[in-house]
Order: C-alpha cells, then sequence, then structure tokens
C-alpha cells in the first residue's frame, strides 16, 4: 500500500474534525529502514521497563505496529537494536515509542519503520511491568488496539478504521 498522510488528510477532513482521524505531533523522529509504514495498533503502556516489549515482539506481528506508551520518559531506552531486529524477523510493520531508543544505528540497518522521542544508551530497568491492549494516549492523541496507524515522513496518523 502507498500512501501520503498529506493526501489522506485533505481527502478525509471530515474524519480529522470528527476526531475519528488525528495526527500526532511532530515530536518523534524516524528511525529503521522503512519510512513509511502502516498497520493495525497493538498497544503498550511501560515506564522505564522493556520486558513486555521484548516479550510483544517475540510474537507475530502479522504486520502491525507497535505502538509503546512510555510516558515520554528521557532517561532510558525501551527498544534497541536486538529489538529491532526481532521486530524484522516477526513481521511487525513498525514501532512507535512514546521515549527512547538505543542502538540507532543498528535500528536504521532493520527493514522497519522506528518512530521514537529520541536516542539514550541506557537501557531500561527489566521488571516486567506493564499493560498490553489498552487505550493509550500518546502526545494527546488516544491509540486503541486495532487503530489504524499511517507513518510517513510527514507524519504519523491514528484512524479508528482501514482508509483506502
Amino acid at each position: 500500500m502507498t500512501f501520503a498522510t498529506c493526501d489522506i488528510c485533505d481527502a478525509n477532513e471530515d474524519k480529522l474534525a470528527n476526531g475519528t482521524l488525528a495526527a500526532l505531533p511532530p515530536v518523534f523522529q524516524k528511525f529503521g529502514m522503512q519510512l513509511t509504514f502502516s498497520g493495525q495498533a497493538t498497544t503498550l503502556k511501560v515506564f522505564e521497563d522493556n520486558v513486555l516489549v521484548r516479550s510483544t515482539l517475540e510474537t507475530p506481528g502479522n504486520g502491525n505496529v507497535l505502538v509503546v506508551d512510555g510516558g515520554g520518559s528521557l532517561r532510558c531506552a525501551l527498544v534497541g537494536g536486538n529489538l529491532g531486529v526481532l521486530a524484522e524477523k516477526n513481521g511487525w510493520a513498525g514501532i512507535i515509542v512514546n521515549g527512547c531508543i538505543r542502538d540507532s544505528e543498528e535500528i536504521n540497518a532493520c527493514d522497519i519503520g522506528v518512530r521514537a522521542l529520541a536516542t539514550h544508551p541506557q537501557r531500561s530497568v527489566r521488571k516486567g511491568v506493564g499493560d498490553r491492549d489498552l487505550r493509550v494516549t500518546i502526545a494527546g492523541v488516544a491509540i486503541e488496539p486495532g487503530d489504524w496507524i499511517y507513518a510517513d515522513a510527514d507524519g504519523v496518523l491514528v484512524s479508528k478504521q482501514k482508509l483506502d
């Protein structure tokens, strides 16, 4: 599927107005080989703990996008190079992290799309605390499991339904 987020916005002004389509604020940096990616959201809520991120990426991604609400923490990384390789191997289309990644050069070599707030060299703790498949709010935008994510060079959109 080829698309442009600008064209999606232009063609769906009614959805933008009624809230069934929203754009994430432009706070994310781009990583990974895929600048453009889309898929249904699988959501996680964690804080400075990436055990649930790893266990989720170990499962078949089926072209989905993993949306990780890391609370916007800039104190450690939630995704690193090994997890980027795992995501690629298991068929995830991309990862959006409301937090940091590390091993950015390794992630840039992975055939997935990644958006994150920043890079940080320190890894997270590993306590296994977090929740999966729940509504998360990233940069003021609510994302439900199953919502459609569309990301390209111009931004990231969240849609309640698949768009043509």
